[in-house]
């Protein structure tokens, strides 16, 4: 099994935009750091997570009103964005597992 490699920023970047990177997971206040923070490697990484979770809600959105199958998917995706959220504030980078191969093909 081929060993992960792990990003690895810079920690004044990390430390100037982890509040700005952090609202990338907040629906549609991804847009901001792809925006304005262009230049900032880790708010970049995350604004990419922010805007693939992003669509993800928007498809599910017209699932969300079936019983336990929306629901479901609606707290998985909360549960999943407060997580990055919190992670993200703490300065940390993390690959959501499900879309990181996504992400990697966004050239933004």
């Amino acid at each position: 099994m081929p060993e992960e490699t792990k990003k690895v920023f810079e920690q004044k970047d990390v430390a100037d935009n982890k509040v700005v990177a952090a609202i990338s997971y907040l629906w549609v206040l991804c847009l901001i750091p792809l925006l304005f923070k262009k230049n900032s490697p880790f708010a970049s990484a995350h604004a990419k997570q922010g805007l693939i979770l992003f669509v993800i809600e928007l498809v599910g959105s017209l699932f969300f009103w079936l019983p336990i199958f929306g629901w479901l998917l609606w707290l998985l995706l909360v549960v999943v964005s407060l997580l990055a959220f919190f992670k993200t504030l703490q300065g940390e980078y993390w690959e959501i597992p499900i879309i990181k191969d996504i992400v990697k093909k966004i050239k933004l």
